[in-house]
């Protein structure tokens, strides 16, 4: 009797590959502060690597059109903070009022629902002085915190400042120095002109792909950003430019972004105190971000980017996930790019093309599974076709014998037979 289990050999060797993988996720976790620059800095280069090629084509020199390409990428990043900078230091200055004005709003709400809200000491008989109001847990948990989380922002500040200067002087170089880098790496590989024409062509293809989704996913975040400003100076909510920015910004993460967005929008809402106007008023300012979102995600994106970007959505959350539990919101940023590269991987590479398969999205409808259970027919037979004999006209000739003397079928001699 077969068994049917793994051979050792094969058990340790899926054991020793599930085992490197599960170190290599680590390490890239661990190794954040080196590998995400230097991802960011590929993923630029793939975006503006066209553009060094046109003017490499008119006659401008690589280094010099790199030079252009990430001082206008530098300028308008800069151009974009000193524009938000003042209404952040707005909300930063203001906070501390915000935050109690949203702490009342919420106690109001705790002492409308029985048992949630906070406690009250009862008054003793006689004359007493006024009882002071006990400690709410909450606001003691707020004020204890607030030193370490301003320590802990100006930390990930100056993380965030250092990874990008390193980001930028790598994506010069990688700018200047790509057709140089990309004909050592064609070179290198074994003189199979087959083999090559394949990397050159997938690497061409993720480069095209990845450009022309982030140049689209840009284009579309702008749009929707200027209309969240002026929906939320609409409902007036306080400084509009600035969630108009956290709307563009936070819509670069499907799914998760959104979710994180309408979250500061209530806390806005509340430290603003649009819900002492009401309901309507609070609810507004996220009511509305959710409305321009739905028409972005269900008719914008999908009319811009087309059929050829289509992500499985399921894939495109898993993937965000996965990215931003290993690098934070930097990693669940680059989640769609990433996918896009191991798309264009899997296309070309024939043990890789069943990942192709479920990250391709389609707008065609699956195939039910008791179609899938059933045999497969002949293509080449006609089910409802008679088949038709010819008319013999002549004997029928058997192939000779070993002798060489032809046998005559006795069938045929009777239909000849007088």
């Amino acid at each position: 009797m077969r068994s049917s289990a793994l051979p050792p050999t094969t058990m340790r060797r899926w054991a020793t590959r599930g085992l490197l993988l599960i170190a290599l996720v680590f390490l890239l976790k661990e190794a954040s502060a080196i590998v995400l620059p230097v991802l960011v800095a590929l993923i630029l280069t793939f975006v503006l690597a066209p553009a060094v090629r046109t003017m490499r084509h008119h006659g401008i020199p690589e280094s010099m059109s790199a030079a252009m390409l990430v001082t206008t990428v530098v300028g308008c990043t800069v151009l974009s903070v000193a524009l938000l900078a003042e209404p952040v230091a707005q909300w930063w200055q203001r906070a501390p009022v915000a935050v109690s004005q949203a702490l009342n709003q919420v106690d109001r709400w705790r002492a409308a629902i029985p048992g949630f809200g906070p406690p009250v000491e009862r008054r003793s008989s006689g004359r007493t002085a006024a009882p002071t109001p006990p400690a709410d847990p909450v606001r003691e948990r707020i004020a204890s915190e607030g030193v370490a989380l301003t320590a802990q922002a100006l930390g990930i500040g100056l993380k965030f400042l250092v990874s990008t200067a390193a980001t930028t002087i790598l994506l010069y170089f990688l700018l200047a120095s790509e057709h140089w880098v990309l004909s050592r790496c064609i070179e290198l590989l074994p003189h199979r002109p087959r083999l090559r024409a394949m990397v050159l062509g997938g690497l061409r293809a993720a480069q095209r792909d990845i450009s022309r989704y982030v140049a689209s996913v840009s284009a579309i975040n702008i749009g929707v950003g200027l209309v969240v400003s002026g929906t939320m100076w609409f409902v007036d909510l306080p400084n509009p430019g600035f969630w108009g920015a956290m709307a563009a910004i936070f819509n670069f993460i499907p799914y998760l972004g959104p979710l994180i967005m309408c979250g500061l929008l209530l806390a806005a809402s509340l430290a603003a105190s649009l819900g002492d106007a009401g309901f309507a008023a609070l609810a507004a300012p996220v009511l509305s971000y959710l409305c321009i979102h739905a028409i972005e995600s269900n008719f914008v994106t999908p009319m811009v980017i087309g059929k050829r970007l289509s992500m499985n959505p399921l894939s495109v959350l898993l993937s965000v996930m996965f990215w931003g539990w290993l690098w934070g919101v930097a990693g669940a940023v680059l989640a769609v790019p990433l996918l896009i590269c191991l798309r264009s991987i899997s296309q070309r590479n024939r043990q890789m093309r069943p990942v192709a398969v479920y990250l391709r999205g389609s707008d065609r409808p699956c195939t039910p599974l008791s179609t899938l259970l059933r045999p497969p027919r002949p293509s080449h037979a006609a089910p409802h076709a008679a088949p038709q004999i010819p008319p013999q006209t002549s004997p029928q000739v058997s192939p000779p014998l070993a002798d060489g003397a032809p046998v005559v079928h006795p069938n045929a001699l009777e239909q000849h037979r007088p």
